[in-house]
């Protein structure tokens, strides 16, 4: 790890030595008489140290810091401004003269953060305020960020605030590149994210950092499987997970393929309920294990079996009875799993009571492989025939009437492009 000083902006006015006896005179409010003078004149044997040479100079500087450092006892007394202001010029000073990688300077930012994370002050806004400007104050490659931040992110979880620090995945993405610290020490800042979002109950969002764990850990780590089957339940059991394409592509998740879990994921994958039931019947023991319940699961496979059968029958008329036979439920209750699917954006369309059937203008594959590049051919070539057809009607029309029908020609085309189910033919891709 290369040596480099941190540079700082000194929110204040005045010598560095000045700035420090504010920052010192802050601490002693409100102290007894008695306790503020036998601090003053401990400080004042700091102050006699000599500075002759810029070394000199340097250590008396940082025995001062850190003297103040040992006299904040909590946030202090003053307005929320006066507060805040005072620990930023303080983390300045940290900060402005020392190595960051030194045992000291680490030492003195913990016990910051814990001072302030620990004070009895109900006001958790300016606690998140102190500790976050710490954080960005601190140089964005230096190992001490994580640490900083994690302080942060246990504060605010504990408080039950955690979308008060505004978390977004591109600025995680970015310090990870940005920190000078180990894959493994990166793997468990991720992993920290996932679970203070669990603690939260923002199951989602603990889940899109938990695929960037399990993604971030390497082969010859003894965690990866545990994580990569802990990523494959929490998919399973969240109702807003119906995408495992992206959790298939982690090697981590394909290395767990003779784990227990794994048939159960691959049918979710890719299979229907058919499959399900099949496993089910022999598996119950392994769904509780898990705490993984089973009306739930059979739930979910039952619309992506829908949504596998939809996928079949993009921009055509999807009869009633061969919903029921696949989702094996009655026909007086495909409309009610017509409306689930759709609901969950598996697949959009139109109902007809008269006919029976479900008009299927969009569904989603749920992998795209041979079979899916081969359907999809098969509309294309379809949309490319009916179009020419289109136009070679719209050319005759024209020619016959002198293009005074234009425009109704256009109409035409427009019209016949969307009978032959040209949105539909579009496959959903997952973003990675």
């Amino acid at each position: 790890m290369s040596v480099e000083r941190a540079s700082a902006v000194i929110w204040g006015e005045g010598t560095h030595a000045e700035q420090v006896q504010e920052l010192l005179d802050f601490t002693l409010r409100n102290r007894p008489e008695e306790e503020q003078t036998s601090i003053k004149s401990a400080y004042e044997e700091i102050s006699k140290l000599p500075e002759g040479t810029p070394e000199e100079s340097d250590v008396k500087y940082q025995k001062a810091v850190t003297f103040v450092i040992d006299q904040v006892k909590d946030l202090g007394e003053g307005t929320d401004l006066e507060i805040e202001g005072f620990f930023n010029l303080l983390i300045a000073h940290v900060f402005g003269h020392r190595l960051i990688q030194d045992d000291e300077t680490t030492s003195e930012v913990k016990r910051i953060l814990d001072i302030v994370s620990k004070s009895p002050s109900e006001n958790n806004a300016l606690k998140y305020r102190i500790m976050s400007n710490t954080f960005n104050h601190s140089p964005h490659s230096f190992a001490i960020r994580p640490l900083i931040y994690t302080e942060l992110l246990k504060t605010a979880t504990a408080n039950g605030e955690l979308n008060a620090l505004r978390l977004t995945k591109d600025d995680v993405d970015r310090w990870l590149v940005d920190w000078d610290i180990s894959d493994e020490e990166k793997s468990a800042f991720v992993k920290q994210l996932v679970d203070a979002y669990q603690t939260s109950g923002q199951q989602e969002t603990a889940y899109a950092y938990n695929l960037r764990y399990v993604q971030s850990l390497p082969s010859s780590s003894p965690l990866r499987q545990e994580a990569a089957v802990s990523a494959i339940v929490m998919a399973l059991g969240l109702p807003t997970v119906y995408d495992f394409d992206p959790l298939f592509k982690l090697d981590a998740v394909v290395a767990a393929k003779d784990h227990e879990i794994f048939p159960l994921f691959q049918i979710f994958l890719s299979g229907g309920l058919q499959e399900y039931t099949a496993w089910a019947s022999s598996n119950g023991a392994v769904i509780e294990k898990y705490g993984l319940i089973a009306s739930q699961l059979e739930h979910k496979i039952r619309l992506l079996t829908f949504s596998s059968l939809g996928f079949q029958y993009v921009g055509k008329e999807l009869p009633y009875s061969e919903i029921a036979s696949h989702l094996q439920i009655d026909v007086s209750e495909v409309e009610k799993w017509s409306i689930d699917v759709i609901r969950v954006r598996l697949l959009t369309g139109k109902l007809s009571q008269t006919t029976k059937t479900l008009r299927v203008h969009r569904a989603t594959a749920r992998t795209f492989e041979r079979e899916q590049w081969e359907a999809l051919e098969k509309r294309l070539l379809a949309w490319k025939a009916g179009l020419a057809s289109v136009i070679s009607t719209v050319a005759s029309a024209r020619h016959q009437n002198g293009g005074a029908n234009a425009n109704a020609g256009a109409g035409v085309a427009a019209q016949g492009a969307a009978t032959n189910g040209v949105e539909a033919a579009a496959p959903e891709v997952a973003a990675h």
